[in-house]
C-alpha cells in the first residue's frame, strides 16, 4: 500500500498503555527518539500491537508544528529536535524538511508567513512538534 502521508517513521514498540477506549503506544525510532501515538484499543488489538512490535508511525505534514526556541509547558508528547535540511517556499505555504537524526526526516507544511517569522533557513535548529492524537500506526 502506498500512502500520501509524508512522515512515515519505522519504530519498535517499547510500551502500550491501555485505557477504556484509547491506548498510548510508544515506539523507539532508529535515532533513539521515542514517538507516542494515541490510538483506539480496537486498533491495538486488530493490528496486534504489543511490546516489540514493528510499526510505522504516520503523521501528515500539516500536523507538524515547528518551534525555534526552548519548548516547555506544552502537553504535546512528540518533540523532535533537528536541523532544517530543505526549505521550499511557495506562494502561501512552506515545506520544511527536518533531519531528526538516525537517518530519519520529518516534513512540516507551514505557512510562508510562519516560516518567515521563525527565520527558517537550511541549517536552522528547530523542534518538530506532533500531538500524539495526530500520529497513526501501521503494521506490515
Amino acid at each position: 500500500m502506498s500512502l500520501s502521508i509524508r512522515n512515515q517513521l519505522p519504530a519498535t514498540v517499547v510500551s502500550v498503555t491501555p485505557g477504556e477506549a484509547m491506548a498510548t503506544v510508544q515506539g523507539r525510532l532508529a535515532g533513539g527518539q521515542v514517538v507516542t501515538a494515541a490510538v483506539t484499543m480496537s486498533a491495538v488489538q486488530e493490528l496486534g500491537i504489543g511490546e516489540g512490535s514493528e510499526v510505522t508511525a504516520l503523521a501528515k505534514a500539516t500536523e507538524v508544528a515547528l518551534a525555534t526556541g526552548e519548548v516547555s509547558g506544552l502537553s504535546i508528547r512528540n518533540r523532535f529536535p533537528g536541523t532544517v535540511s530543505r526549505l521550499t517556499l511557495g506562494a502561501a505555504m512552506a515545506t520544511v524538511v527536518i533531519d531528526i537524526g538516525g537517518g530519519q526526516e520529518l516534513t512540516a507544511a507551514i505557512t510562508q508567513n510562519a516560516a518567515a517569522e521563525l527565520g527558517l533557513a537550511e541549517g536552522s535548529r528547530v523542534t518538530a512538534l506532533i500531538k500524539s492524537t495526530e500520529v497513526s500506526l501501521a503494521t506490515v
